[in-house]
């Protein structure tokens, strides 16, 4: 089954716990901040798929000095953090790009974080057709801006555009753009976004461009 040559379908991905296993790391992470500014031991399960600026807002308002050091200590633990890919998103972009699907990366990372990724994937770059970071977005996830723009971008409808996300918040800017949403059990489970997610799967593995465009939208 190839495309349809009169339409441009679009894959749009987002980066942490979609195409880097990350999202266990950032826990840990927060768990250790949390205990530290907050005395709460479990805090990364509480701020898990926000931006650091929804964070910043809801839990250290008016702290500046908290704020710095947390960047400053976020920015090392990044450096130093592993970015394996979730099992199978090579071989199915791969697949997509056989069959002329246009490939995006949406990230509420900034290109600062994303640099860590490029040295670690030497190729990560190629596997997409654009690579969309915070800076060109006004509007954090929740909100559908990212993914509007890289359907844009593209000259894409959104029922003809697939959305891969893992958090809560992407999951509801993906359902908001319009898009056919695939949600991906690595952060949350399978119960907790089944709601929130036109299909669900556990990572990339036996996906392929004919199983894709079998998922359609519940919301048509």
């Amino acid at each position: 089954m190839f495309m349809d040559a009169t339409k441009k379908i679009t894959a749009l991905f987002d980066c942490d716990g979609v195409i880097v296993d990350t999202e266990g790391q950032y826990t840990v992470f927060w768990n250790e901040m949390g205990q530290k500014y907050v005395n709460d031991a479990n805090f990364g399960s509480k701020v898990k798929g926000q931006t650091l600026v929804q964070i910043y807002d809801k839990y250290f308002a008016g702290e500046p000095e908290k704020q710095r050091d947390i960047t400053e200590a976020l920015n090392r633990f990044e450096i130093k953090m592993n970015y394996d890919y979730v099992p199978g998103i090579v071989e199915f972009i791969a697949d997509l790009r056989r069959h002329g699907v246009k490939i995006a990366l949406v990230t509420s990372s900034n290109t600062a974080k994303m640099e860590n990724v490029y040295h670690a994937h030497p190729e990560f770059k190629s596997l997409f057709d654009e690579i969309l970071t915070a800076e060109r977005f006004k509007r954090s996830k929740p909100d559908p801006e990212c993914f509007l723009l890289g359907m844009t971008i593209f000259g894409s409808d959104s029922k003809d555009s697939y959305v891969f996300e893992d958090s809560f918040h992407g999951l509801q800017a993906g359902r908001s753009s319009g898009a056919i949403v695939v949600g991906l059990a690595t952060t949350n489970s399978h119960e907790a976004i089944a709601d929130k997610a036109d299909y669900v799967i556990d990572d990339f593995r036996g996906m392929t461009y004919e199983k894709l465009l079998t998922i359609t939208s519940r919301y048509i």
